[in-house]
C-alpha cells in the first residue's frame, strides 16, 4: 500500500469524516467519486473499503463480485445483454403534437437525429442506448454530457461510469460532481447532464444497481461453478468398478484394461454387456447426493437471477416447454413486465433532460416497441387486413400506411383504392361523404 494515503481509500469508498476517530459515516456504497472533507484515523473493517480493496462487492460466501465476474454467469449475461440489446435496437422517435391534436415525427429538430441515428461522433444511437442501459443495470445510473449548439442538443457523450455523483443542495438545486479521469473535479449544472437511472432508488437521486442487489446470488453461483470445476479436475469421473475376491496379477490387469479399450470403448459400445472372467463383478457408481444438490443449487441460483432481472425463464434458455406456439406470449410478457418500465424511464428522462420548458409543452419521446411484438407474416397479414376493413371490420388504416410498416414506398393513388370487403354501395356512400 505504499504511495497510497488513507484519504485515497476514503475518497474511493465515498465516506465523510466522522467526529468519532476511525469511522466513516454516510456511506452510499462503493463510489469512486465520493466526497472527502477530512479524516482522522482509518477503519479497515469498513465494508465499503474492503469491497474496494477486493476489487468487487463482498458476497455472502466471501467472494468479491465485480462486473467481469458477474458476466461469466451465463444467466446474468443473458438477462443483461437481452435487456440492453433490446433497448438498443428499439427506435426512439421525437414526436411533436400539432395544435389540431394530431402528431408527427419532429424530424426537423436536431435532437431527432441524436436519438434516432447518431448520438455522438463515435456512437450510433443504438450503441449509445445499449451502453447507457447496461450502465444503468450495473451501476443503477448512467450519465451523458449534453453538447449544445444554438440552444439544442447536438450530441450526447457518455460520462465514465462511477465518476459522476448527483448532489441536491439545501435549496433543492440539483448539480453533478464529476471526477475527471486524469484528476480534478468539476461541478456540472443540471442543464449540462442527461441522467438516466434504474427504476428503484433509495434516496430519490441514485438508482439501485442490479449487481448490488443480486451479489449474494452471483457469489453462490460462482462458488457452485468453482465446485464443478474442482470436480472435473480433481474428482473421480469413473462410471463404476470391477470387483473380485481373487487376487489379479499384473498381466491379468493389463489384459483386462486392453480388452476394455478394444472392445468396450467409444459410443458404439453403448449398452453392450461385458463378458467378465476371474470372478469379476461390475458395480456402477451412483451419483452422490452432493452432486445432485450441486445441480439443484445452480438451477436455483439461475432462477433467482431471473427474478432479479425480470426476464422470463424461457428467454434465459433454461425452459424448453414454452417455445413454439407460446413464443408470441413470451415476447408480450417480456415487453410488458420487464421492458415497459424502462420505456417509461427513457421517455421521461428525454422529456425532462433534453427538452427545454417551451418544447416540453408540445414535444415528447416515443419508443416503438412494435419491433419486438411483430408476429409471424400470417399474423401480420390478418392484422393489416382487418386494419384495412376486411371481414366487415371498421378499417382504421390506409393502404399506404400499411406499406409504410413494411418499409415500402407509397403508391400514387393507393389510399384511394377500395378497402377489402367493401361493397359498391359502401364505396358510393363514402364518395358522397367525401364530396360533402
Amino acid at each position: 500500500m505504499s504511495g497510497i494515503s488513507p484519504n485515497d481509500y476514503i475518497r474511493a469508498a465515498g465516506g465523510r469524516r466522522s467526529h468519532a476517530p476511525g469511522r466513516l459515516v454516510s456511506h452510499t456504497g462503493p463510489n469512486l467519486s465520493g466526497p472527502i472533507v477530512a479524516y482522522s484515523g482509518l477503519d479497515f473493517s469498513d465494508p465499503y473499503l474492503l469491497s474496494l480493496m477486493r476489487d468487487g462487492r463482498g458476497s455472502a460466501v466471501g467472494l468479491a463480485i465485480n462486473e467481469r465476474l458477474a458476466l461469466r454467469n451465463s444467466t446474468f449475461f443473458r438477462a443483461t445483454s437481452l435487456i440492453a440489446g433490446s433497448m438498443g435496437m428499439l427506435p426512439i422517435h421525437l414526436m411533436r403534437r400539432r395544435p389540431d391534436g394530431t402528431t408527427e415525427k419532429a424530424k426537423d429538430h436536431p435532437l431527432f437525429n441524436v436519438l434516432h441515428r447518431k448520438a455522438n461522433s463515435y456512437q450510433t444511437a443504438s450503441q449509445f442506448k445499449s451502453y447507457m442501459q447496461l450502465a444503468a443495470l450495473f451501476d443503477g445510473n448512467a450519465f451523458a454530457l449534453k453538447v449544445k449548439s444554438r440552444g439544442a442538443v447536438r450530441e450526447l457523450i457518455p460520462l465514465p461510469r462511477r465518476a459522476v455523483k448527483p448532489k441536491l443542495s439545501d435549496d433543492f438545486k440539483l448539480t453533478f460532481e464529476y471526477e475527471r479521469p486524469k484528476g480534478g473535479r468539476v461541478i456540472l449544472q443540471q442543464d449540462d447532464v442527461f441522467h438516466f437511472r434504474s427504476p428503484l432508488s433509495l434516496d430519490g437521486l441514485c438508482g439501485v444497481s442490479l449487481v448490488d442487489v443480486c451479489v449474494d446470488t452471483l457469489g453462490i453461483a460462482a462458488k457452485a461453478q468453482s465446485a464443478v470445476g474442482r470436480l472435473l479436475t480433481k474428482g473421480s469421473m469413473a462410471r463404476g468398478a470391477l470387483e473380485t475376491e481373487q487376487t489379479l496379477g499384473e498381466e491379468a490387469i493389463s489384459n483386462l484394461k486392453e480388452s476394455l479399450r478394444e472392445n468396450y470403448a467409444g459410443a458404439e459400445a453403448q449398452d453392450d454387456w461385458m463378458i467378465l472372467e476371474e470372478g469379476l463383478k461390475a458395480k456402477l457408481f451412483a451419483s452422490s447426493a452432493r452432486d445432485s444438490q450441486l445441480r439443484e443449487l445452480m438451477q436455483a441460483e439461475a432462477e433467482e437471477i431471473a427474478r432479479f432481472s425480470g426476464v422470463p425463464r424461457p428467454l434465459l434458455m433454461f425452459d424448453e416447454t414454452s417455445w413454439g406456439s407460446g413464443i408470441e406470449q413470451l415476447g408480450l410478457f417480456f415487453v410488458t413486465y420487464c421492458l415497459m418500465m424502462w420505456f417509461v424511464i427513457w421517455e421521461e428522462a428525454i422529456w425532462m433532460c433534453l427538452l427545454d420548458p417551451r418544447e416540453q409543452d408540445t414535444m415528447y419521446a416515443k419508443i416503438n416497441e412494435g419491433a419486438l411484438l411483430r408476429g409471424s407474416l400470417k399474423d401480420q397479414a390478418e392484422f393489416f387486413a382487418k386494419a384495412l376493413g376486411a371481414g366487415g371490420s371498421f378499417g382504421w388504416m390506409k393502404p399506404n400506411e400499411v406499406r409504410g410498416n413494411f418499409d415500402l414506398n407509397p403508391e400514387v393513388g393507393g389510399d384511394d383504392l377500395p378497402r377489402p370487403g367493401t361493397t359498391a354501395a359502401q364505396i358510393a356512400k363514402e364518395d358522397m361523404t367525401d364530396a360533402a
